[in-house]
């Protein structure tokens, strides 16, 4: 009798939690989007209307060329950098952590878990309201790889968050014109299916070692939550800020080298358009900072074309976050991804410099 009592018991707990923990995640990421993105950006988009600008380039200010590359340099735009975006990054860590513990992995991979447009599509959606930078994405990529979303899913989140962010195509139109947000649209849509469903493909098999994405059975949802949540939040740290903070900080300090001042008579061309889609696919910026950068860039002379391969290719991905979700998908898998947002970027920069 009392065994029956207490498996009774314990089958209560178990639906309570059941029912409790999606709430949870759902008043935690609503709440924290609140904050760190939809009622800054709400105010910003006003801002975007009446001034055509949302501030100043961070990579040089109101100049036309980045401070050489020095130890001030490197520190200067560590501390501009993380000002813009740690409170999104405590929120990723956040909803990162809590979606391995607080979601059913039985739910993502239903949901996510499948190779084809639908979990794709489900995953586009899902990156739409969260409107992070691809560093700030990343720790959410992570949890859903754990939680056995697939490559092409995860992949699709991580890449929808910065390049199809509907405030940064709304500021956008209101400083650089509503051609470069269509464009945008339509590009960052390719870019994102294009590039999550060629992934899959590229990867043949949905697979990552045993220590990273655990089996689908009870067992991986039993235990005390808050130390399973504990334990996922302590990891996805360790696996994120010190090398996040490495990079940033040295491509901060090159950031003269991989910008260089362009003349006029490579203001328009091919050779920039490559050069700039290679150094846009590795440099890191915060949420809508290809904006200024590209308004004060072509306000010194730089052509449609470079600018649409900045365009496509700043946000969408960067080399702090390729790393940030190594532990989480193939090696070839975010080398094709880096190589294909780069080809990518040439590809926008010559149609860009035909329409734009």
């Amino acid at each position: 009798m009392s065994e029956n009592l207490a498996t009774s018991k314990q089958t209560s707990k178990n639906k309570m939690l059941f029912i409790l923990l999606p709430v949870l995640f759902l008043i935690v990421a609503i709440v924290g989007l609140y904050i760190v993105k939809w009622n800054p950006y709400y105010a910003k988009a006003f801002k975007a209307a009446a001034t055509h600008s949302i501030g100043d380039s961070i990579l040089s200010g109101k100049k036309q060329a980045a401070p050489t590359p020095s130890w001030a340099a490197a520190w200067g735009y560590t501390v501009t950098y993380f000002n813009a975006v740690w409170k999104a990054v405590v929120l990723g860590l956040l909803l990162g952590s809590l979606i391995q513990v607080a979601i059913p992995k039985k739910w993502i991979k239903k949901v996510l878990g499948g190779d084809g447009f639908a979990s794709t599509a489900a995953a586009t959606g899902a990156a739409l309201p969260g409107m992070m930078c691809s560093c700030c994405a990343s720790p959410v990529a992570v949890g859903l790889r754990k939680s056995s979303a697939s490559i092409s899913a995860a992949l699709a989140f991580l890449l929808g968050n910065p390049t199809l962010n509907p405030a940064t195509i709304i500021f956008m139109g209101f400083v650089l014109g509503w051609k470069f947000s269509i464009f945008r649209v339509v590009m960052g849509l390719i870019l994102v299916f294009g590039i999550s469903a060629l992934a899959s493909k590229y990867a043949k098999e949905d697979i990552i070692k045993e220590d990273v994405i655990s089996k689908i059975d009870e067992s991986d949802e039993e235990g005390n939550v808050f130390i399973r949540w504990i334990k996922a939040l302590v990891q996805l740290t360790i696996d994120t800020i010190p090398a996040y903070l490495i990079i940033v900080t040295m491509l901060g300090a090159a950031r003269a080298w991989l910008f260089p001042v362009v003349g006029t008579a490579w203001a328009n061309s091919i050779l920039t358009i490559v050069l700039l889609s290679i150094t846009g696919t590795l440099f890191v910026i915060p949420t809508a900072a290809e904006i200024p950068i590209i308004q004060t860039l072509m306000h010194f002379g730089l052509g449609a074309g470079p600018a649409g391969a900045l365009l496509m290719t700043l946000p969408s991905t960067s080399l702090p976050s390729l790393l940030l979700v190594r532990r989480a998908f193939p090696k070839k898998v975010l080398v094709f991804v880096g190589c294909s947002v780069a080809a990518l970027g040439i590809i926008s920069g010559l149609i860009a410099m035909i329409i734009l």
